[in-house]
């Protein structure tokens, strides 16, 4: 189990996320369209998945404009920006803030994801939703970077992603 913070208070999420070697876990969540997005959805590409609690957020929504804006210019790389937001919601979002280079995925269908990757947070004011994250995943399966933020309210470190690989 990792600890993040909210405002500097301790918030316990489910346990910790895949480290750099690790095999990245699967995953079934729902896309957009309502129809089921895994792992293997991404096979022979990177992936970057970017994990937050909310899009309704201001930090949330900055890190999807971000990475949307660098989308483009990553060679075979994928961004799934993954929270438990309905799909709805993170197309109204997508659609308001003209985001197209990125993908959104919803944990709406149980809570797998957020348990095999260690981001649910599990007490404190924001329990049950994600911690924010970034794990980068290369063609293999094979995690190549993670970082679980450990304030909340502040953004990922970027740089670092994309450094794993080697933008």
């Amino acid at each position: 189990m990792a600890t993040v913070k909210l405002g500097g208070a301790a918030c316990a999420t489910s346990g910790d996320l895949p480290a750099p070697g690790a095999a990245a876990p699967d995953f079934s969540l729902t896309g957009g369209d309502l129809a089921g997005i895994s792992l293997a959805d991404y096979a022979g590409q990177r992936l970057i998945l970017n994990i937050f609690p909310s899009v309704d957020t201001p930090v949330c929504a900055n890190s999807v404009r971000r990475f949307n804006e660098a989308a483009a210019g990553l060679e075979n790389t994928a961004v799934l920006c993954v929270s438990r937001d309905l799909p709805f919601a993170q197309g109204r979002f997508c659609a308001a803030e003209d985001i197209d280079a990125v993908a959104c995925a919803s944990e709406m269908d149980g809570a797998a994801f957020g348990v095999s990757y260690g981001v649910r947070i599990t007490d404190g004011k924001l329990a049950g939703l994600f911690a924010r994250a970034i794990v980068v995943v290369d063609t293999d399966g094979t995690v190549i970077h993670s970082q679980l933020v450990p304030e909340i309210t502040t953004e990922p470190d970027y740089d670092a992603a994309f450094a794993a690989l080697g933008s």
